[in-house]
């Protein structure tokens, strides 16, 4: 059966100030089999703009989601190092993150602390939230080029660094993150992905890793802004949050921060401005249920606003890119 849709889906692409890319689908049924006639095409949509969010799929189930996500992608991933709990549907199909519905989440690249990261993310909303909650999305060539020079200078030099403590009260458990915890198998796991780990005296475990801030796309060549600095950031915390936290861990018991690449602490001033210049250039869109998103992870951002009501956005990582292959400006080992 012919396509009322041409090949590209390019000149179909509705392109509007302050919104993501949005392509209308419009179909009545069988979401997997019209992701399947127009694979190619969608993803050369996502290579010209970063990004799309096609509506009209129907997605209404985690099956005809998982069934949409596995005629995209090349491969799906499984989670590892996460920094909060997800629900696990079905291999490499999750839950967002639980996070508080009150707090933002705010722009970030999935995984960027980690040496082999997806190359997309996809998104499929089942329920819309009453209000609120849209996953926002910015172009890390444009924030790279709007941030100081100075300071994107010093990240390429240094890199960052991101400190994370794990525990069994709050954050990701270590099962959660590594997928057991046992010792050894941690230990092994942070060796083989350049990972510094140390046990507390109470069994937490305490880790650091050093990875580049600046990389460039390995398929357009784009100069990225590519990392969690802000996200993971105890000035991006909700000031109540952060000093409940300090209070009850320490300054270095936190379950996530982020640092220079020298070691150095990153100022408030320097995370809001971050924040600020993400804000800037955010687009977004309400979820309407049946949603589907495709983002490239490497060039775009991407966010969740606060929201009201219940929400239940799946999601993927999928097509793995190690970053040795983004011309990294620093070599990762461990300090």
């Amino acid at each position: 059966m012919s396509s009322i849709y041409p090949a590209s889906l390019l000149d179909e692409v509705e392109i509007r100030s302050g919104r993501p890319p949005v392509l209308r689908a419009e179909i009545t049924s069988d979401a997997p089999r019209w992701t399947a006639e127009h694979r190619e095409a969608l993803r050369a949509v996502v290579a010209e703009h970063g990004c799309v969010l096609i509506r009209g799929l129907g997605l209404h189930d985690v099956a005809g989601a998982s069934a949409v996500f596995e005629q995209l992608s090349t491969r799906l991933m499984a989670e590892r190092e996460a920094f909060a709990p997800r629900r696990t549907y079905a291999d490499g199909v999750y839950s967002s993150a639980q996070w508080p519905p009150s707090q933002p989440m705010c722009m970030h690249h999935e995984q960027s602390y980690a040496l082999e990261v997806p190359g997309l993310m996809l998104f499929a909303c089942l329920t819309a939230p009453h209000q609120g909650g849209a996953t926002g999305v910015a172009d890390a060539a444009t924030v790279l080029e709007e941030l100081p020079t100075a300071l994107t200078e010093r990240f390429e030099r240094e890199g960052w660094l991101l400190t994370r403590s794990y525990n069994d009260e709050i954050g990701s458990s270590l099962i959660e993150a590594f997928g057991t915890d046992e010792r050894d198998a941690v230990e092994s796991y942070c060796r083989a992905n350049a990972i510094e780990c140390a046990w507390q005296p109470d069994g937490a475990l305490r880790t650091r890793q050093r990875r580049n801030a600046v990389i460039r796309h390995p398929v357009n060549g784009l100069r990225c802004w590519f990392n969690q600095v802000a996200f993971l950031n105890e000035w991006t915390l909700a000031p109540e949050v952060r000093e409940y936290l300090v209070e009850v861990y320490g300054a270095d018991g936190l379950p996530f921060n982020t640092r220079f690449g020298s070691g150095d602490p990153i100022g408030k001033d320097v995370v809001q401005l971050l924040n600020k210049i993400y804000e800037a250039n955010t687009a977004r869109e309400p979820w309407q249920p049946g949603d589907l998103m495709i983002v490239d992870n490497l060039r775009t951002a991407h966010s969740r606003e606060p929201f009201e009501g219940p929400r239940d956005v799946l999601v993927a990582m999928a097509d793995p890119v190690r970053l040795s292959d983004c011309s990294p400006t620093l070599e990762v080992t461990a300090r």
